[in-house]
């Protein structure tokens, strides 16, 4: 009797646990990092506090500087979690920089994973000079649409 008992109460336990596990997801982007001074131009970005706020950039702008500095941003690419998008900087024909403008982040999993594997993007995307870099270990939907963003502001600045 007393089997039965606890095996129906650690029944009972592990379909609440399981039933109040979240597992949805939402498609809105976070905007990472928009208000930088570029060139002698400043950029502003919209900050209503929302955390869905989109760039006041239009994809695919640039901007230069006599010294053959610019900033290209590439397509904003959907994926299933949310927008990727990616500003590249160029000097002399080379990329010096990669930074993300957006990357989904609505929830805390999302923030986890873009955290961790987003800085290793820009950084390889400097190293590799291509859209040709790595996955990390479970950002493989942010590795989508970062790789296709940066593909595009890399054709943007015909390098």
């Amino acid at each position: 009797m007393r089997r039965i008992v606890l095996w129906a109460m650690s029944t009972v336990t592990v379909l609440v646990l399981l039933f109040n596990y979240s597992t949805s997801r939402s498609s809105t982007a976070v905007v990472v990092a928009e208000s930088r001074q570029v060139s002698t131009t400043t950029r502003t970005s919209e900050s209503s506090g929302s955390s869905s706020a989109t760039s006041g950039t239009a994809s695919g702008s640039s901007s230069g500087s006599s010294s053959g500095s610019s900033t290209v941003d590439g397509d904003a690419v959907m994926t299933r979690f949310g927008n990727v998008q990616v500003k590249i900087t160029v000097v002399g024909g080379k990329i010096t920089a990669s930074e993300v403008l957006q990357v989904p982040g609505e929830d805390r999993h999302d923030q986890m994973i873009n955290s961790r594997a987003v800085p290793v993007y820009n950084e390889e995307a400097v190293q590799a000079q291509s859209a040709d870099i790595d996955v990390v270990s479970g950002a493989t939907v942010t590795w989508e649409g970062y790789t296709q963003s940066l593909q595009s502001a890399i054709d943007r600045a015909n390098i």
